[in-house]
């Protein structure tokens, strides 16, 4: 798996801002004026306190970028404990003006891209005013104290909103490749399951044509023999016996080995019996799991059209979409009615499932932003290209969804 800068660029970020500070805090101290020494040493400490008390309450290096930032508590109450003592700092040592940088650069970080440009702007003119009020002579010109801080508070502006860019960029890109690898497996085990059944049936069908029905003429020819037999004959007779005995063991062999290779679901069972069935289960487990739900779920199965039985694979195929379409009724659709339609017509068969649930934009399917509607949608769209089928989805937030599967139940012409 292909793996990207996310949370590590920011946690980076902050913990370069974590020495960064410590360092320039140190150097104001050491280069406060005569005098202010002591008093820049205590509210130095103050000021270490109050960050490292936040860091441990705020906790930013393990948000997010796409979290929502910038609560009056802790984050603002922060941002704010920390203006305090850094200003009262500033009056007493001139060099503590480059902290206002890496402070800015946390403001934009702990409060985001909205609030964070507040706190730089309130930083700046605080040192803007230091600048001017403080350190400015009557000679001196009065345009480094405005553009420095001005320059810098863009700066970190800048620096945090593209940070963050990037790993926001870098966070969908993973969303993405994931969503494709899950896809990707899920179309794999598709088709190998697709596969599975192809070959069980081909089995099947071939134990059955040749050494079922092999079996079953040897059964008849020795039963024939039997009777032909004169009454002399015992021993012709205790061995054709033994060989009809043999012969019928072999073809209940043959004939259970058909069997056990059709589809579990399918074992002795009609399609519509075997979706009922699944139906059945998708309720119960709606059912079981939200007990307090003030709506339970009825899931309703019907037929029409002249019943025939069905090539395997699309009995399977048709079995599995409905467990898919019912699975996302049961997770997401908070539905208290669903309704499975089986429709034979003379060339397809089609299944409708419609639901009464909370619906979702179809635009959106298989899409992290839509209402956690998975990879079911994607796997039914997969079934019915392999089958030559089609697929209409239709459904709108609030008003339900409605799924039908058609597919052909004659092979084409140039297949056969």
């Amino acid at each position: 798996m292909i793996h990207h800068p996310g949370p590590s660029a920011t946690r980076g970020l902050v913990h370069g801002l974590d020495v960064l500070i410590g360092a320039l805090v140190v150097v104001a101290v050491v280069q406060a004026p005569p005098g202010a020494g002591w008093p820049a040493l205590i509210v130095a400490v103050v000021l270490t306190a109050v960050y490292v008390c936040g860091r441990l309450v705020v906790r930013v290096h393990e948000r997010p970028v796409d979290t929502p930032r910038g609560r009056r508590w802790p984050d603002a109450a922060w941002v704010a404990a920390l203006l305090i003592p850094w200003t009262v700092l500033l009056w007493l040592s001139p060099a503590a003006l480059w902290v206002a940088f890496p402070l800015m650069l946390l403001q934009m970080h702990v409060l985001g891209p909205h609030r964070g440009v507040g706190a730089v702007a309130v930083t700046t003119v605080i040192a803007v005013t230091e600048g001017l009020v403080v350190q400015a002579g009557a000679g001196d010109s009065r345009t480094g104290f405005v553009l420095g801080p001005v320059l810098g508070a863009a700066v970190a502006v800048g620096v945090v909103v593209g940070i963050e860019a990037f790993v926001r960029e870098s966070q969908t890109r993973q969303r993405t490749v994931d969503e494709l690898t899950q896809v990707r497996q899920h179309l794999a085990q598709a088709e190998r399951e697709r596969a599975v059944t192809d070959e069980r049936a081909r089995l099947a069908r071939d134990i059955h044509d040749t050494l079922a029905q092999s079996l079953s003429a040897i059964e008849l020819l020795l039963r024939a023999a039997d009777d032909a037999v004169s009454a002399d004959g015992d021993l012709a007779r205790t061995l054709i016996g033994q060989a009809r005995v043999a012969a019928r063991d072999g073809l209940a062999e043959a004939r259970r080995v058909v069997e056990d290779l059709t589809p579990g679901e399918l074992d002795r069972t009609t399609l519509v019996a075997a979706l009922r069935r699944v139906a059945d289960r998708a309720a119960a487990t709606h059912n079981d799991t939200d007990v307090g739900r003030r709506t339970p779920l009825t899931v309703a199965v019907e037929a029409s059209g002249t019943r025939r039985p069905l090539a395997a694979p699309l009995e399977t195929a048709l079995l599995r979409v409905a467990q898919s379409a019912l699975a996302n009724v049961v997770e997401h659709a908070a539905a208290s009615r669903a309704h499975l339609t089986l429709t034979y017509e003379d060339d397809t068969v089609t299944l409708d499932v419609v639901d009464d649930g909370a619906g979702f934009d179809p635009a959106r399917a298989g899409d992290d932003r839509g209402p956690g509607r998975g990879f079911g949608i994607p796997a039914i769209r997969s079934r019915a290209h392999e089958l030559g089928g089609t697929l209409v989805l239709e459904s709108r937030p609030g008003g339900g969804t409605a799924v039908a599967l058609t597919l052909p139940t004659r092979e084409p012409e140039d297949a056969r």
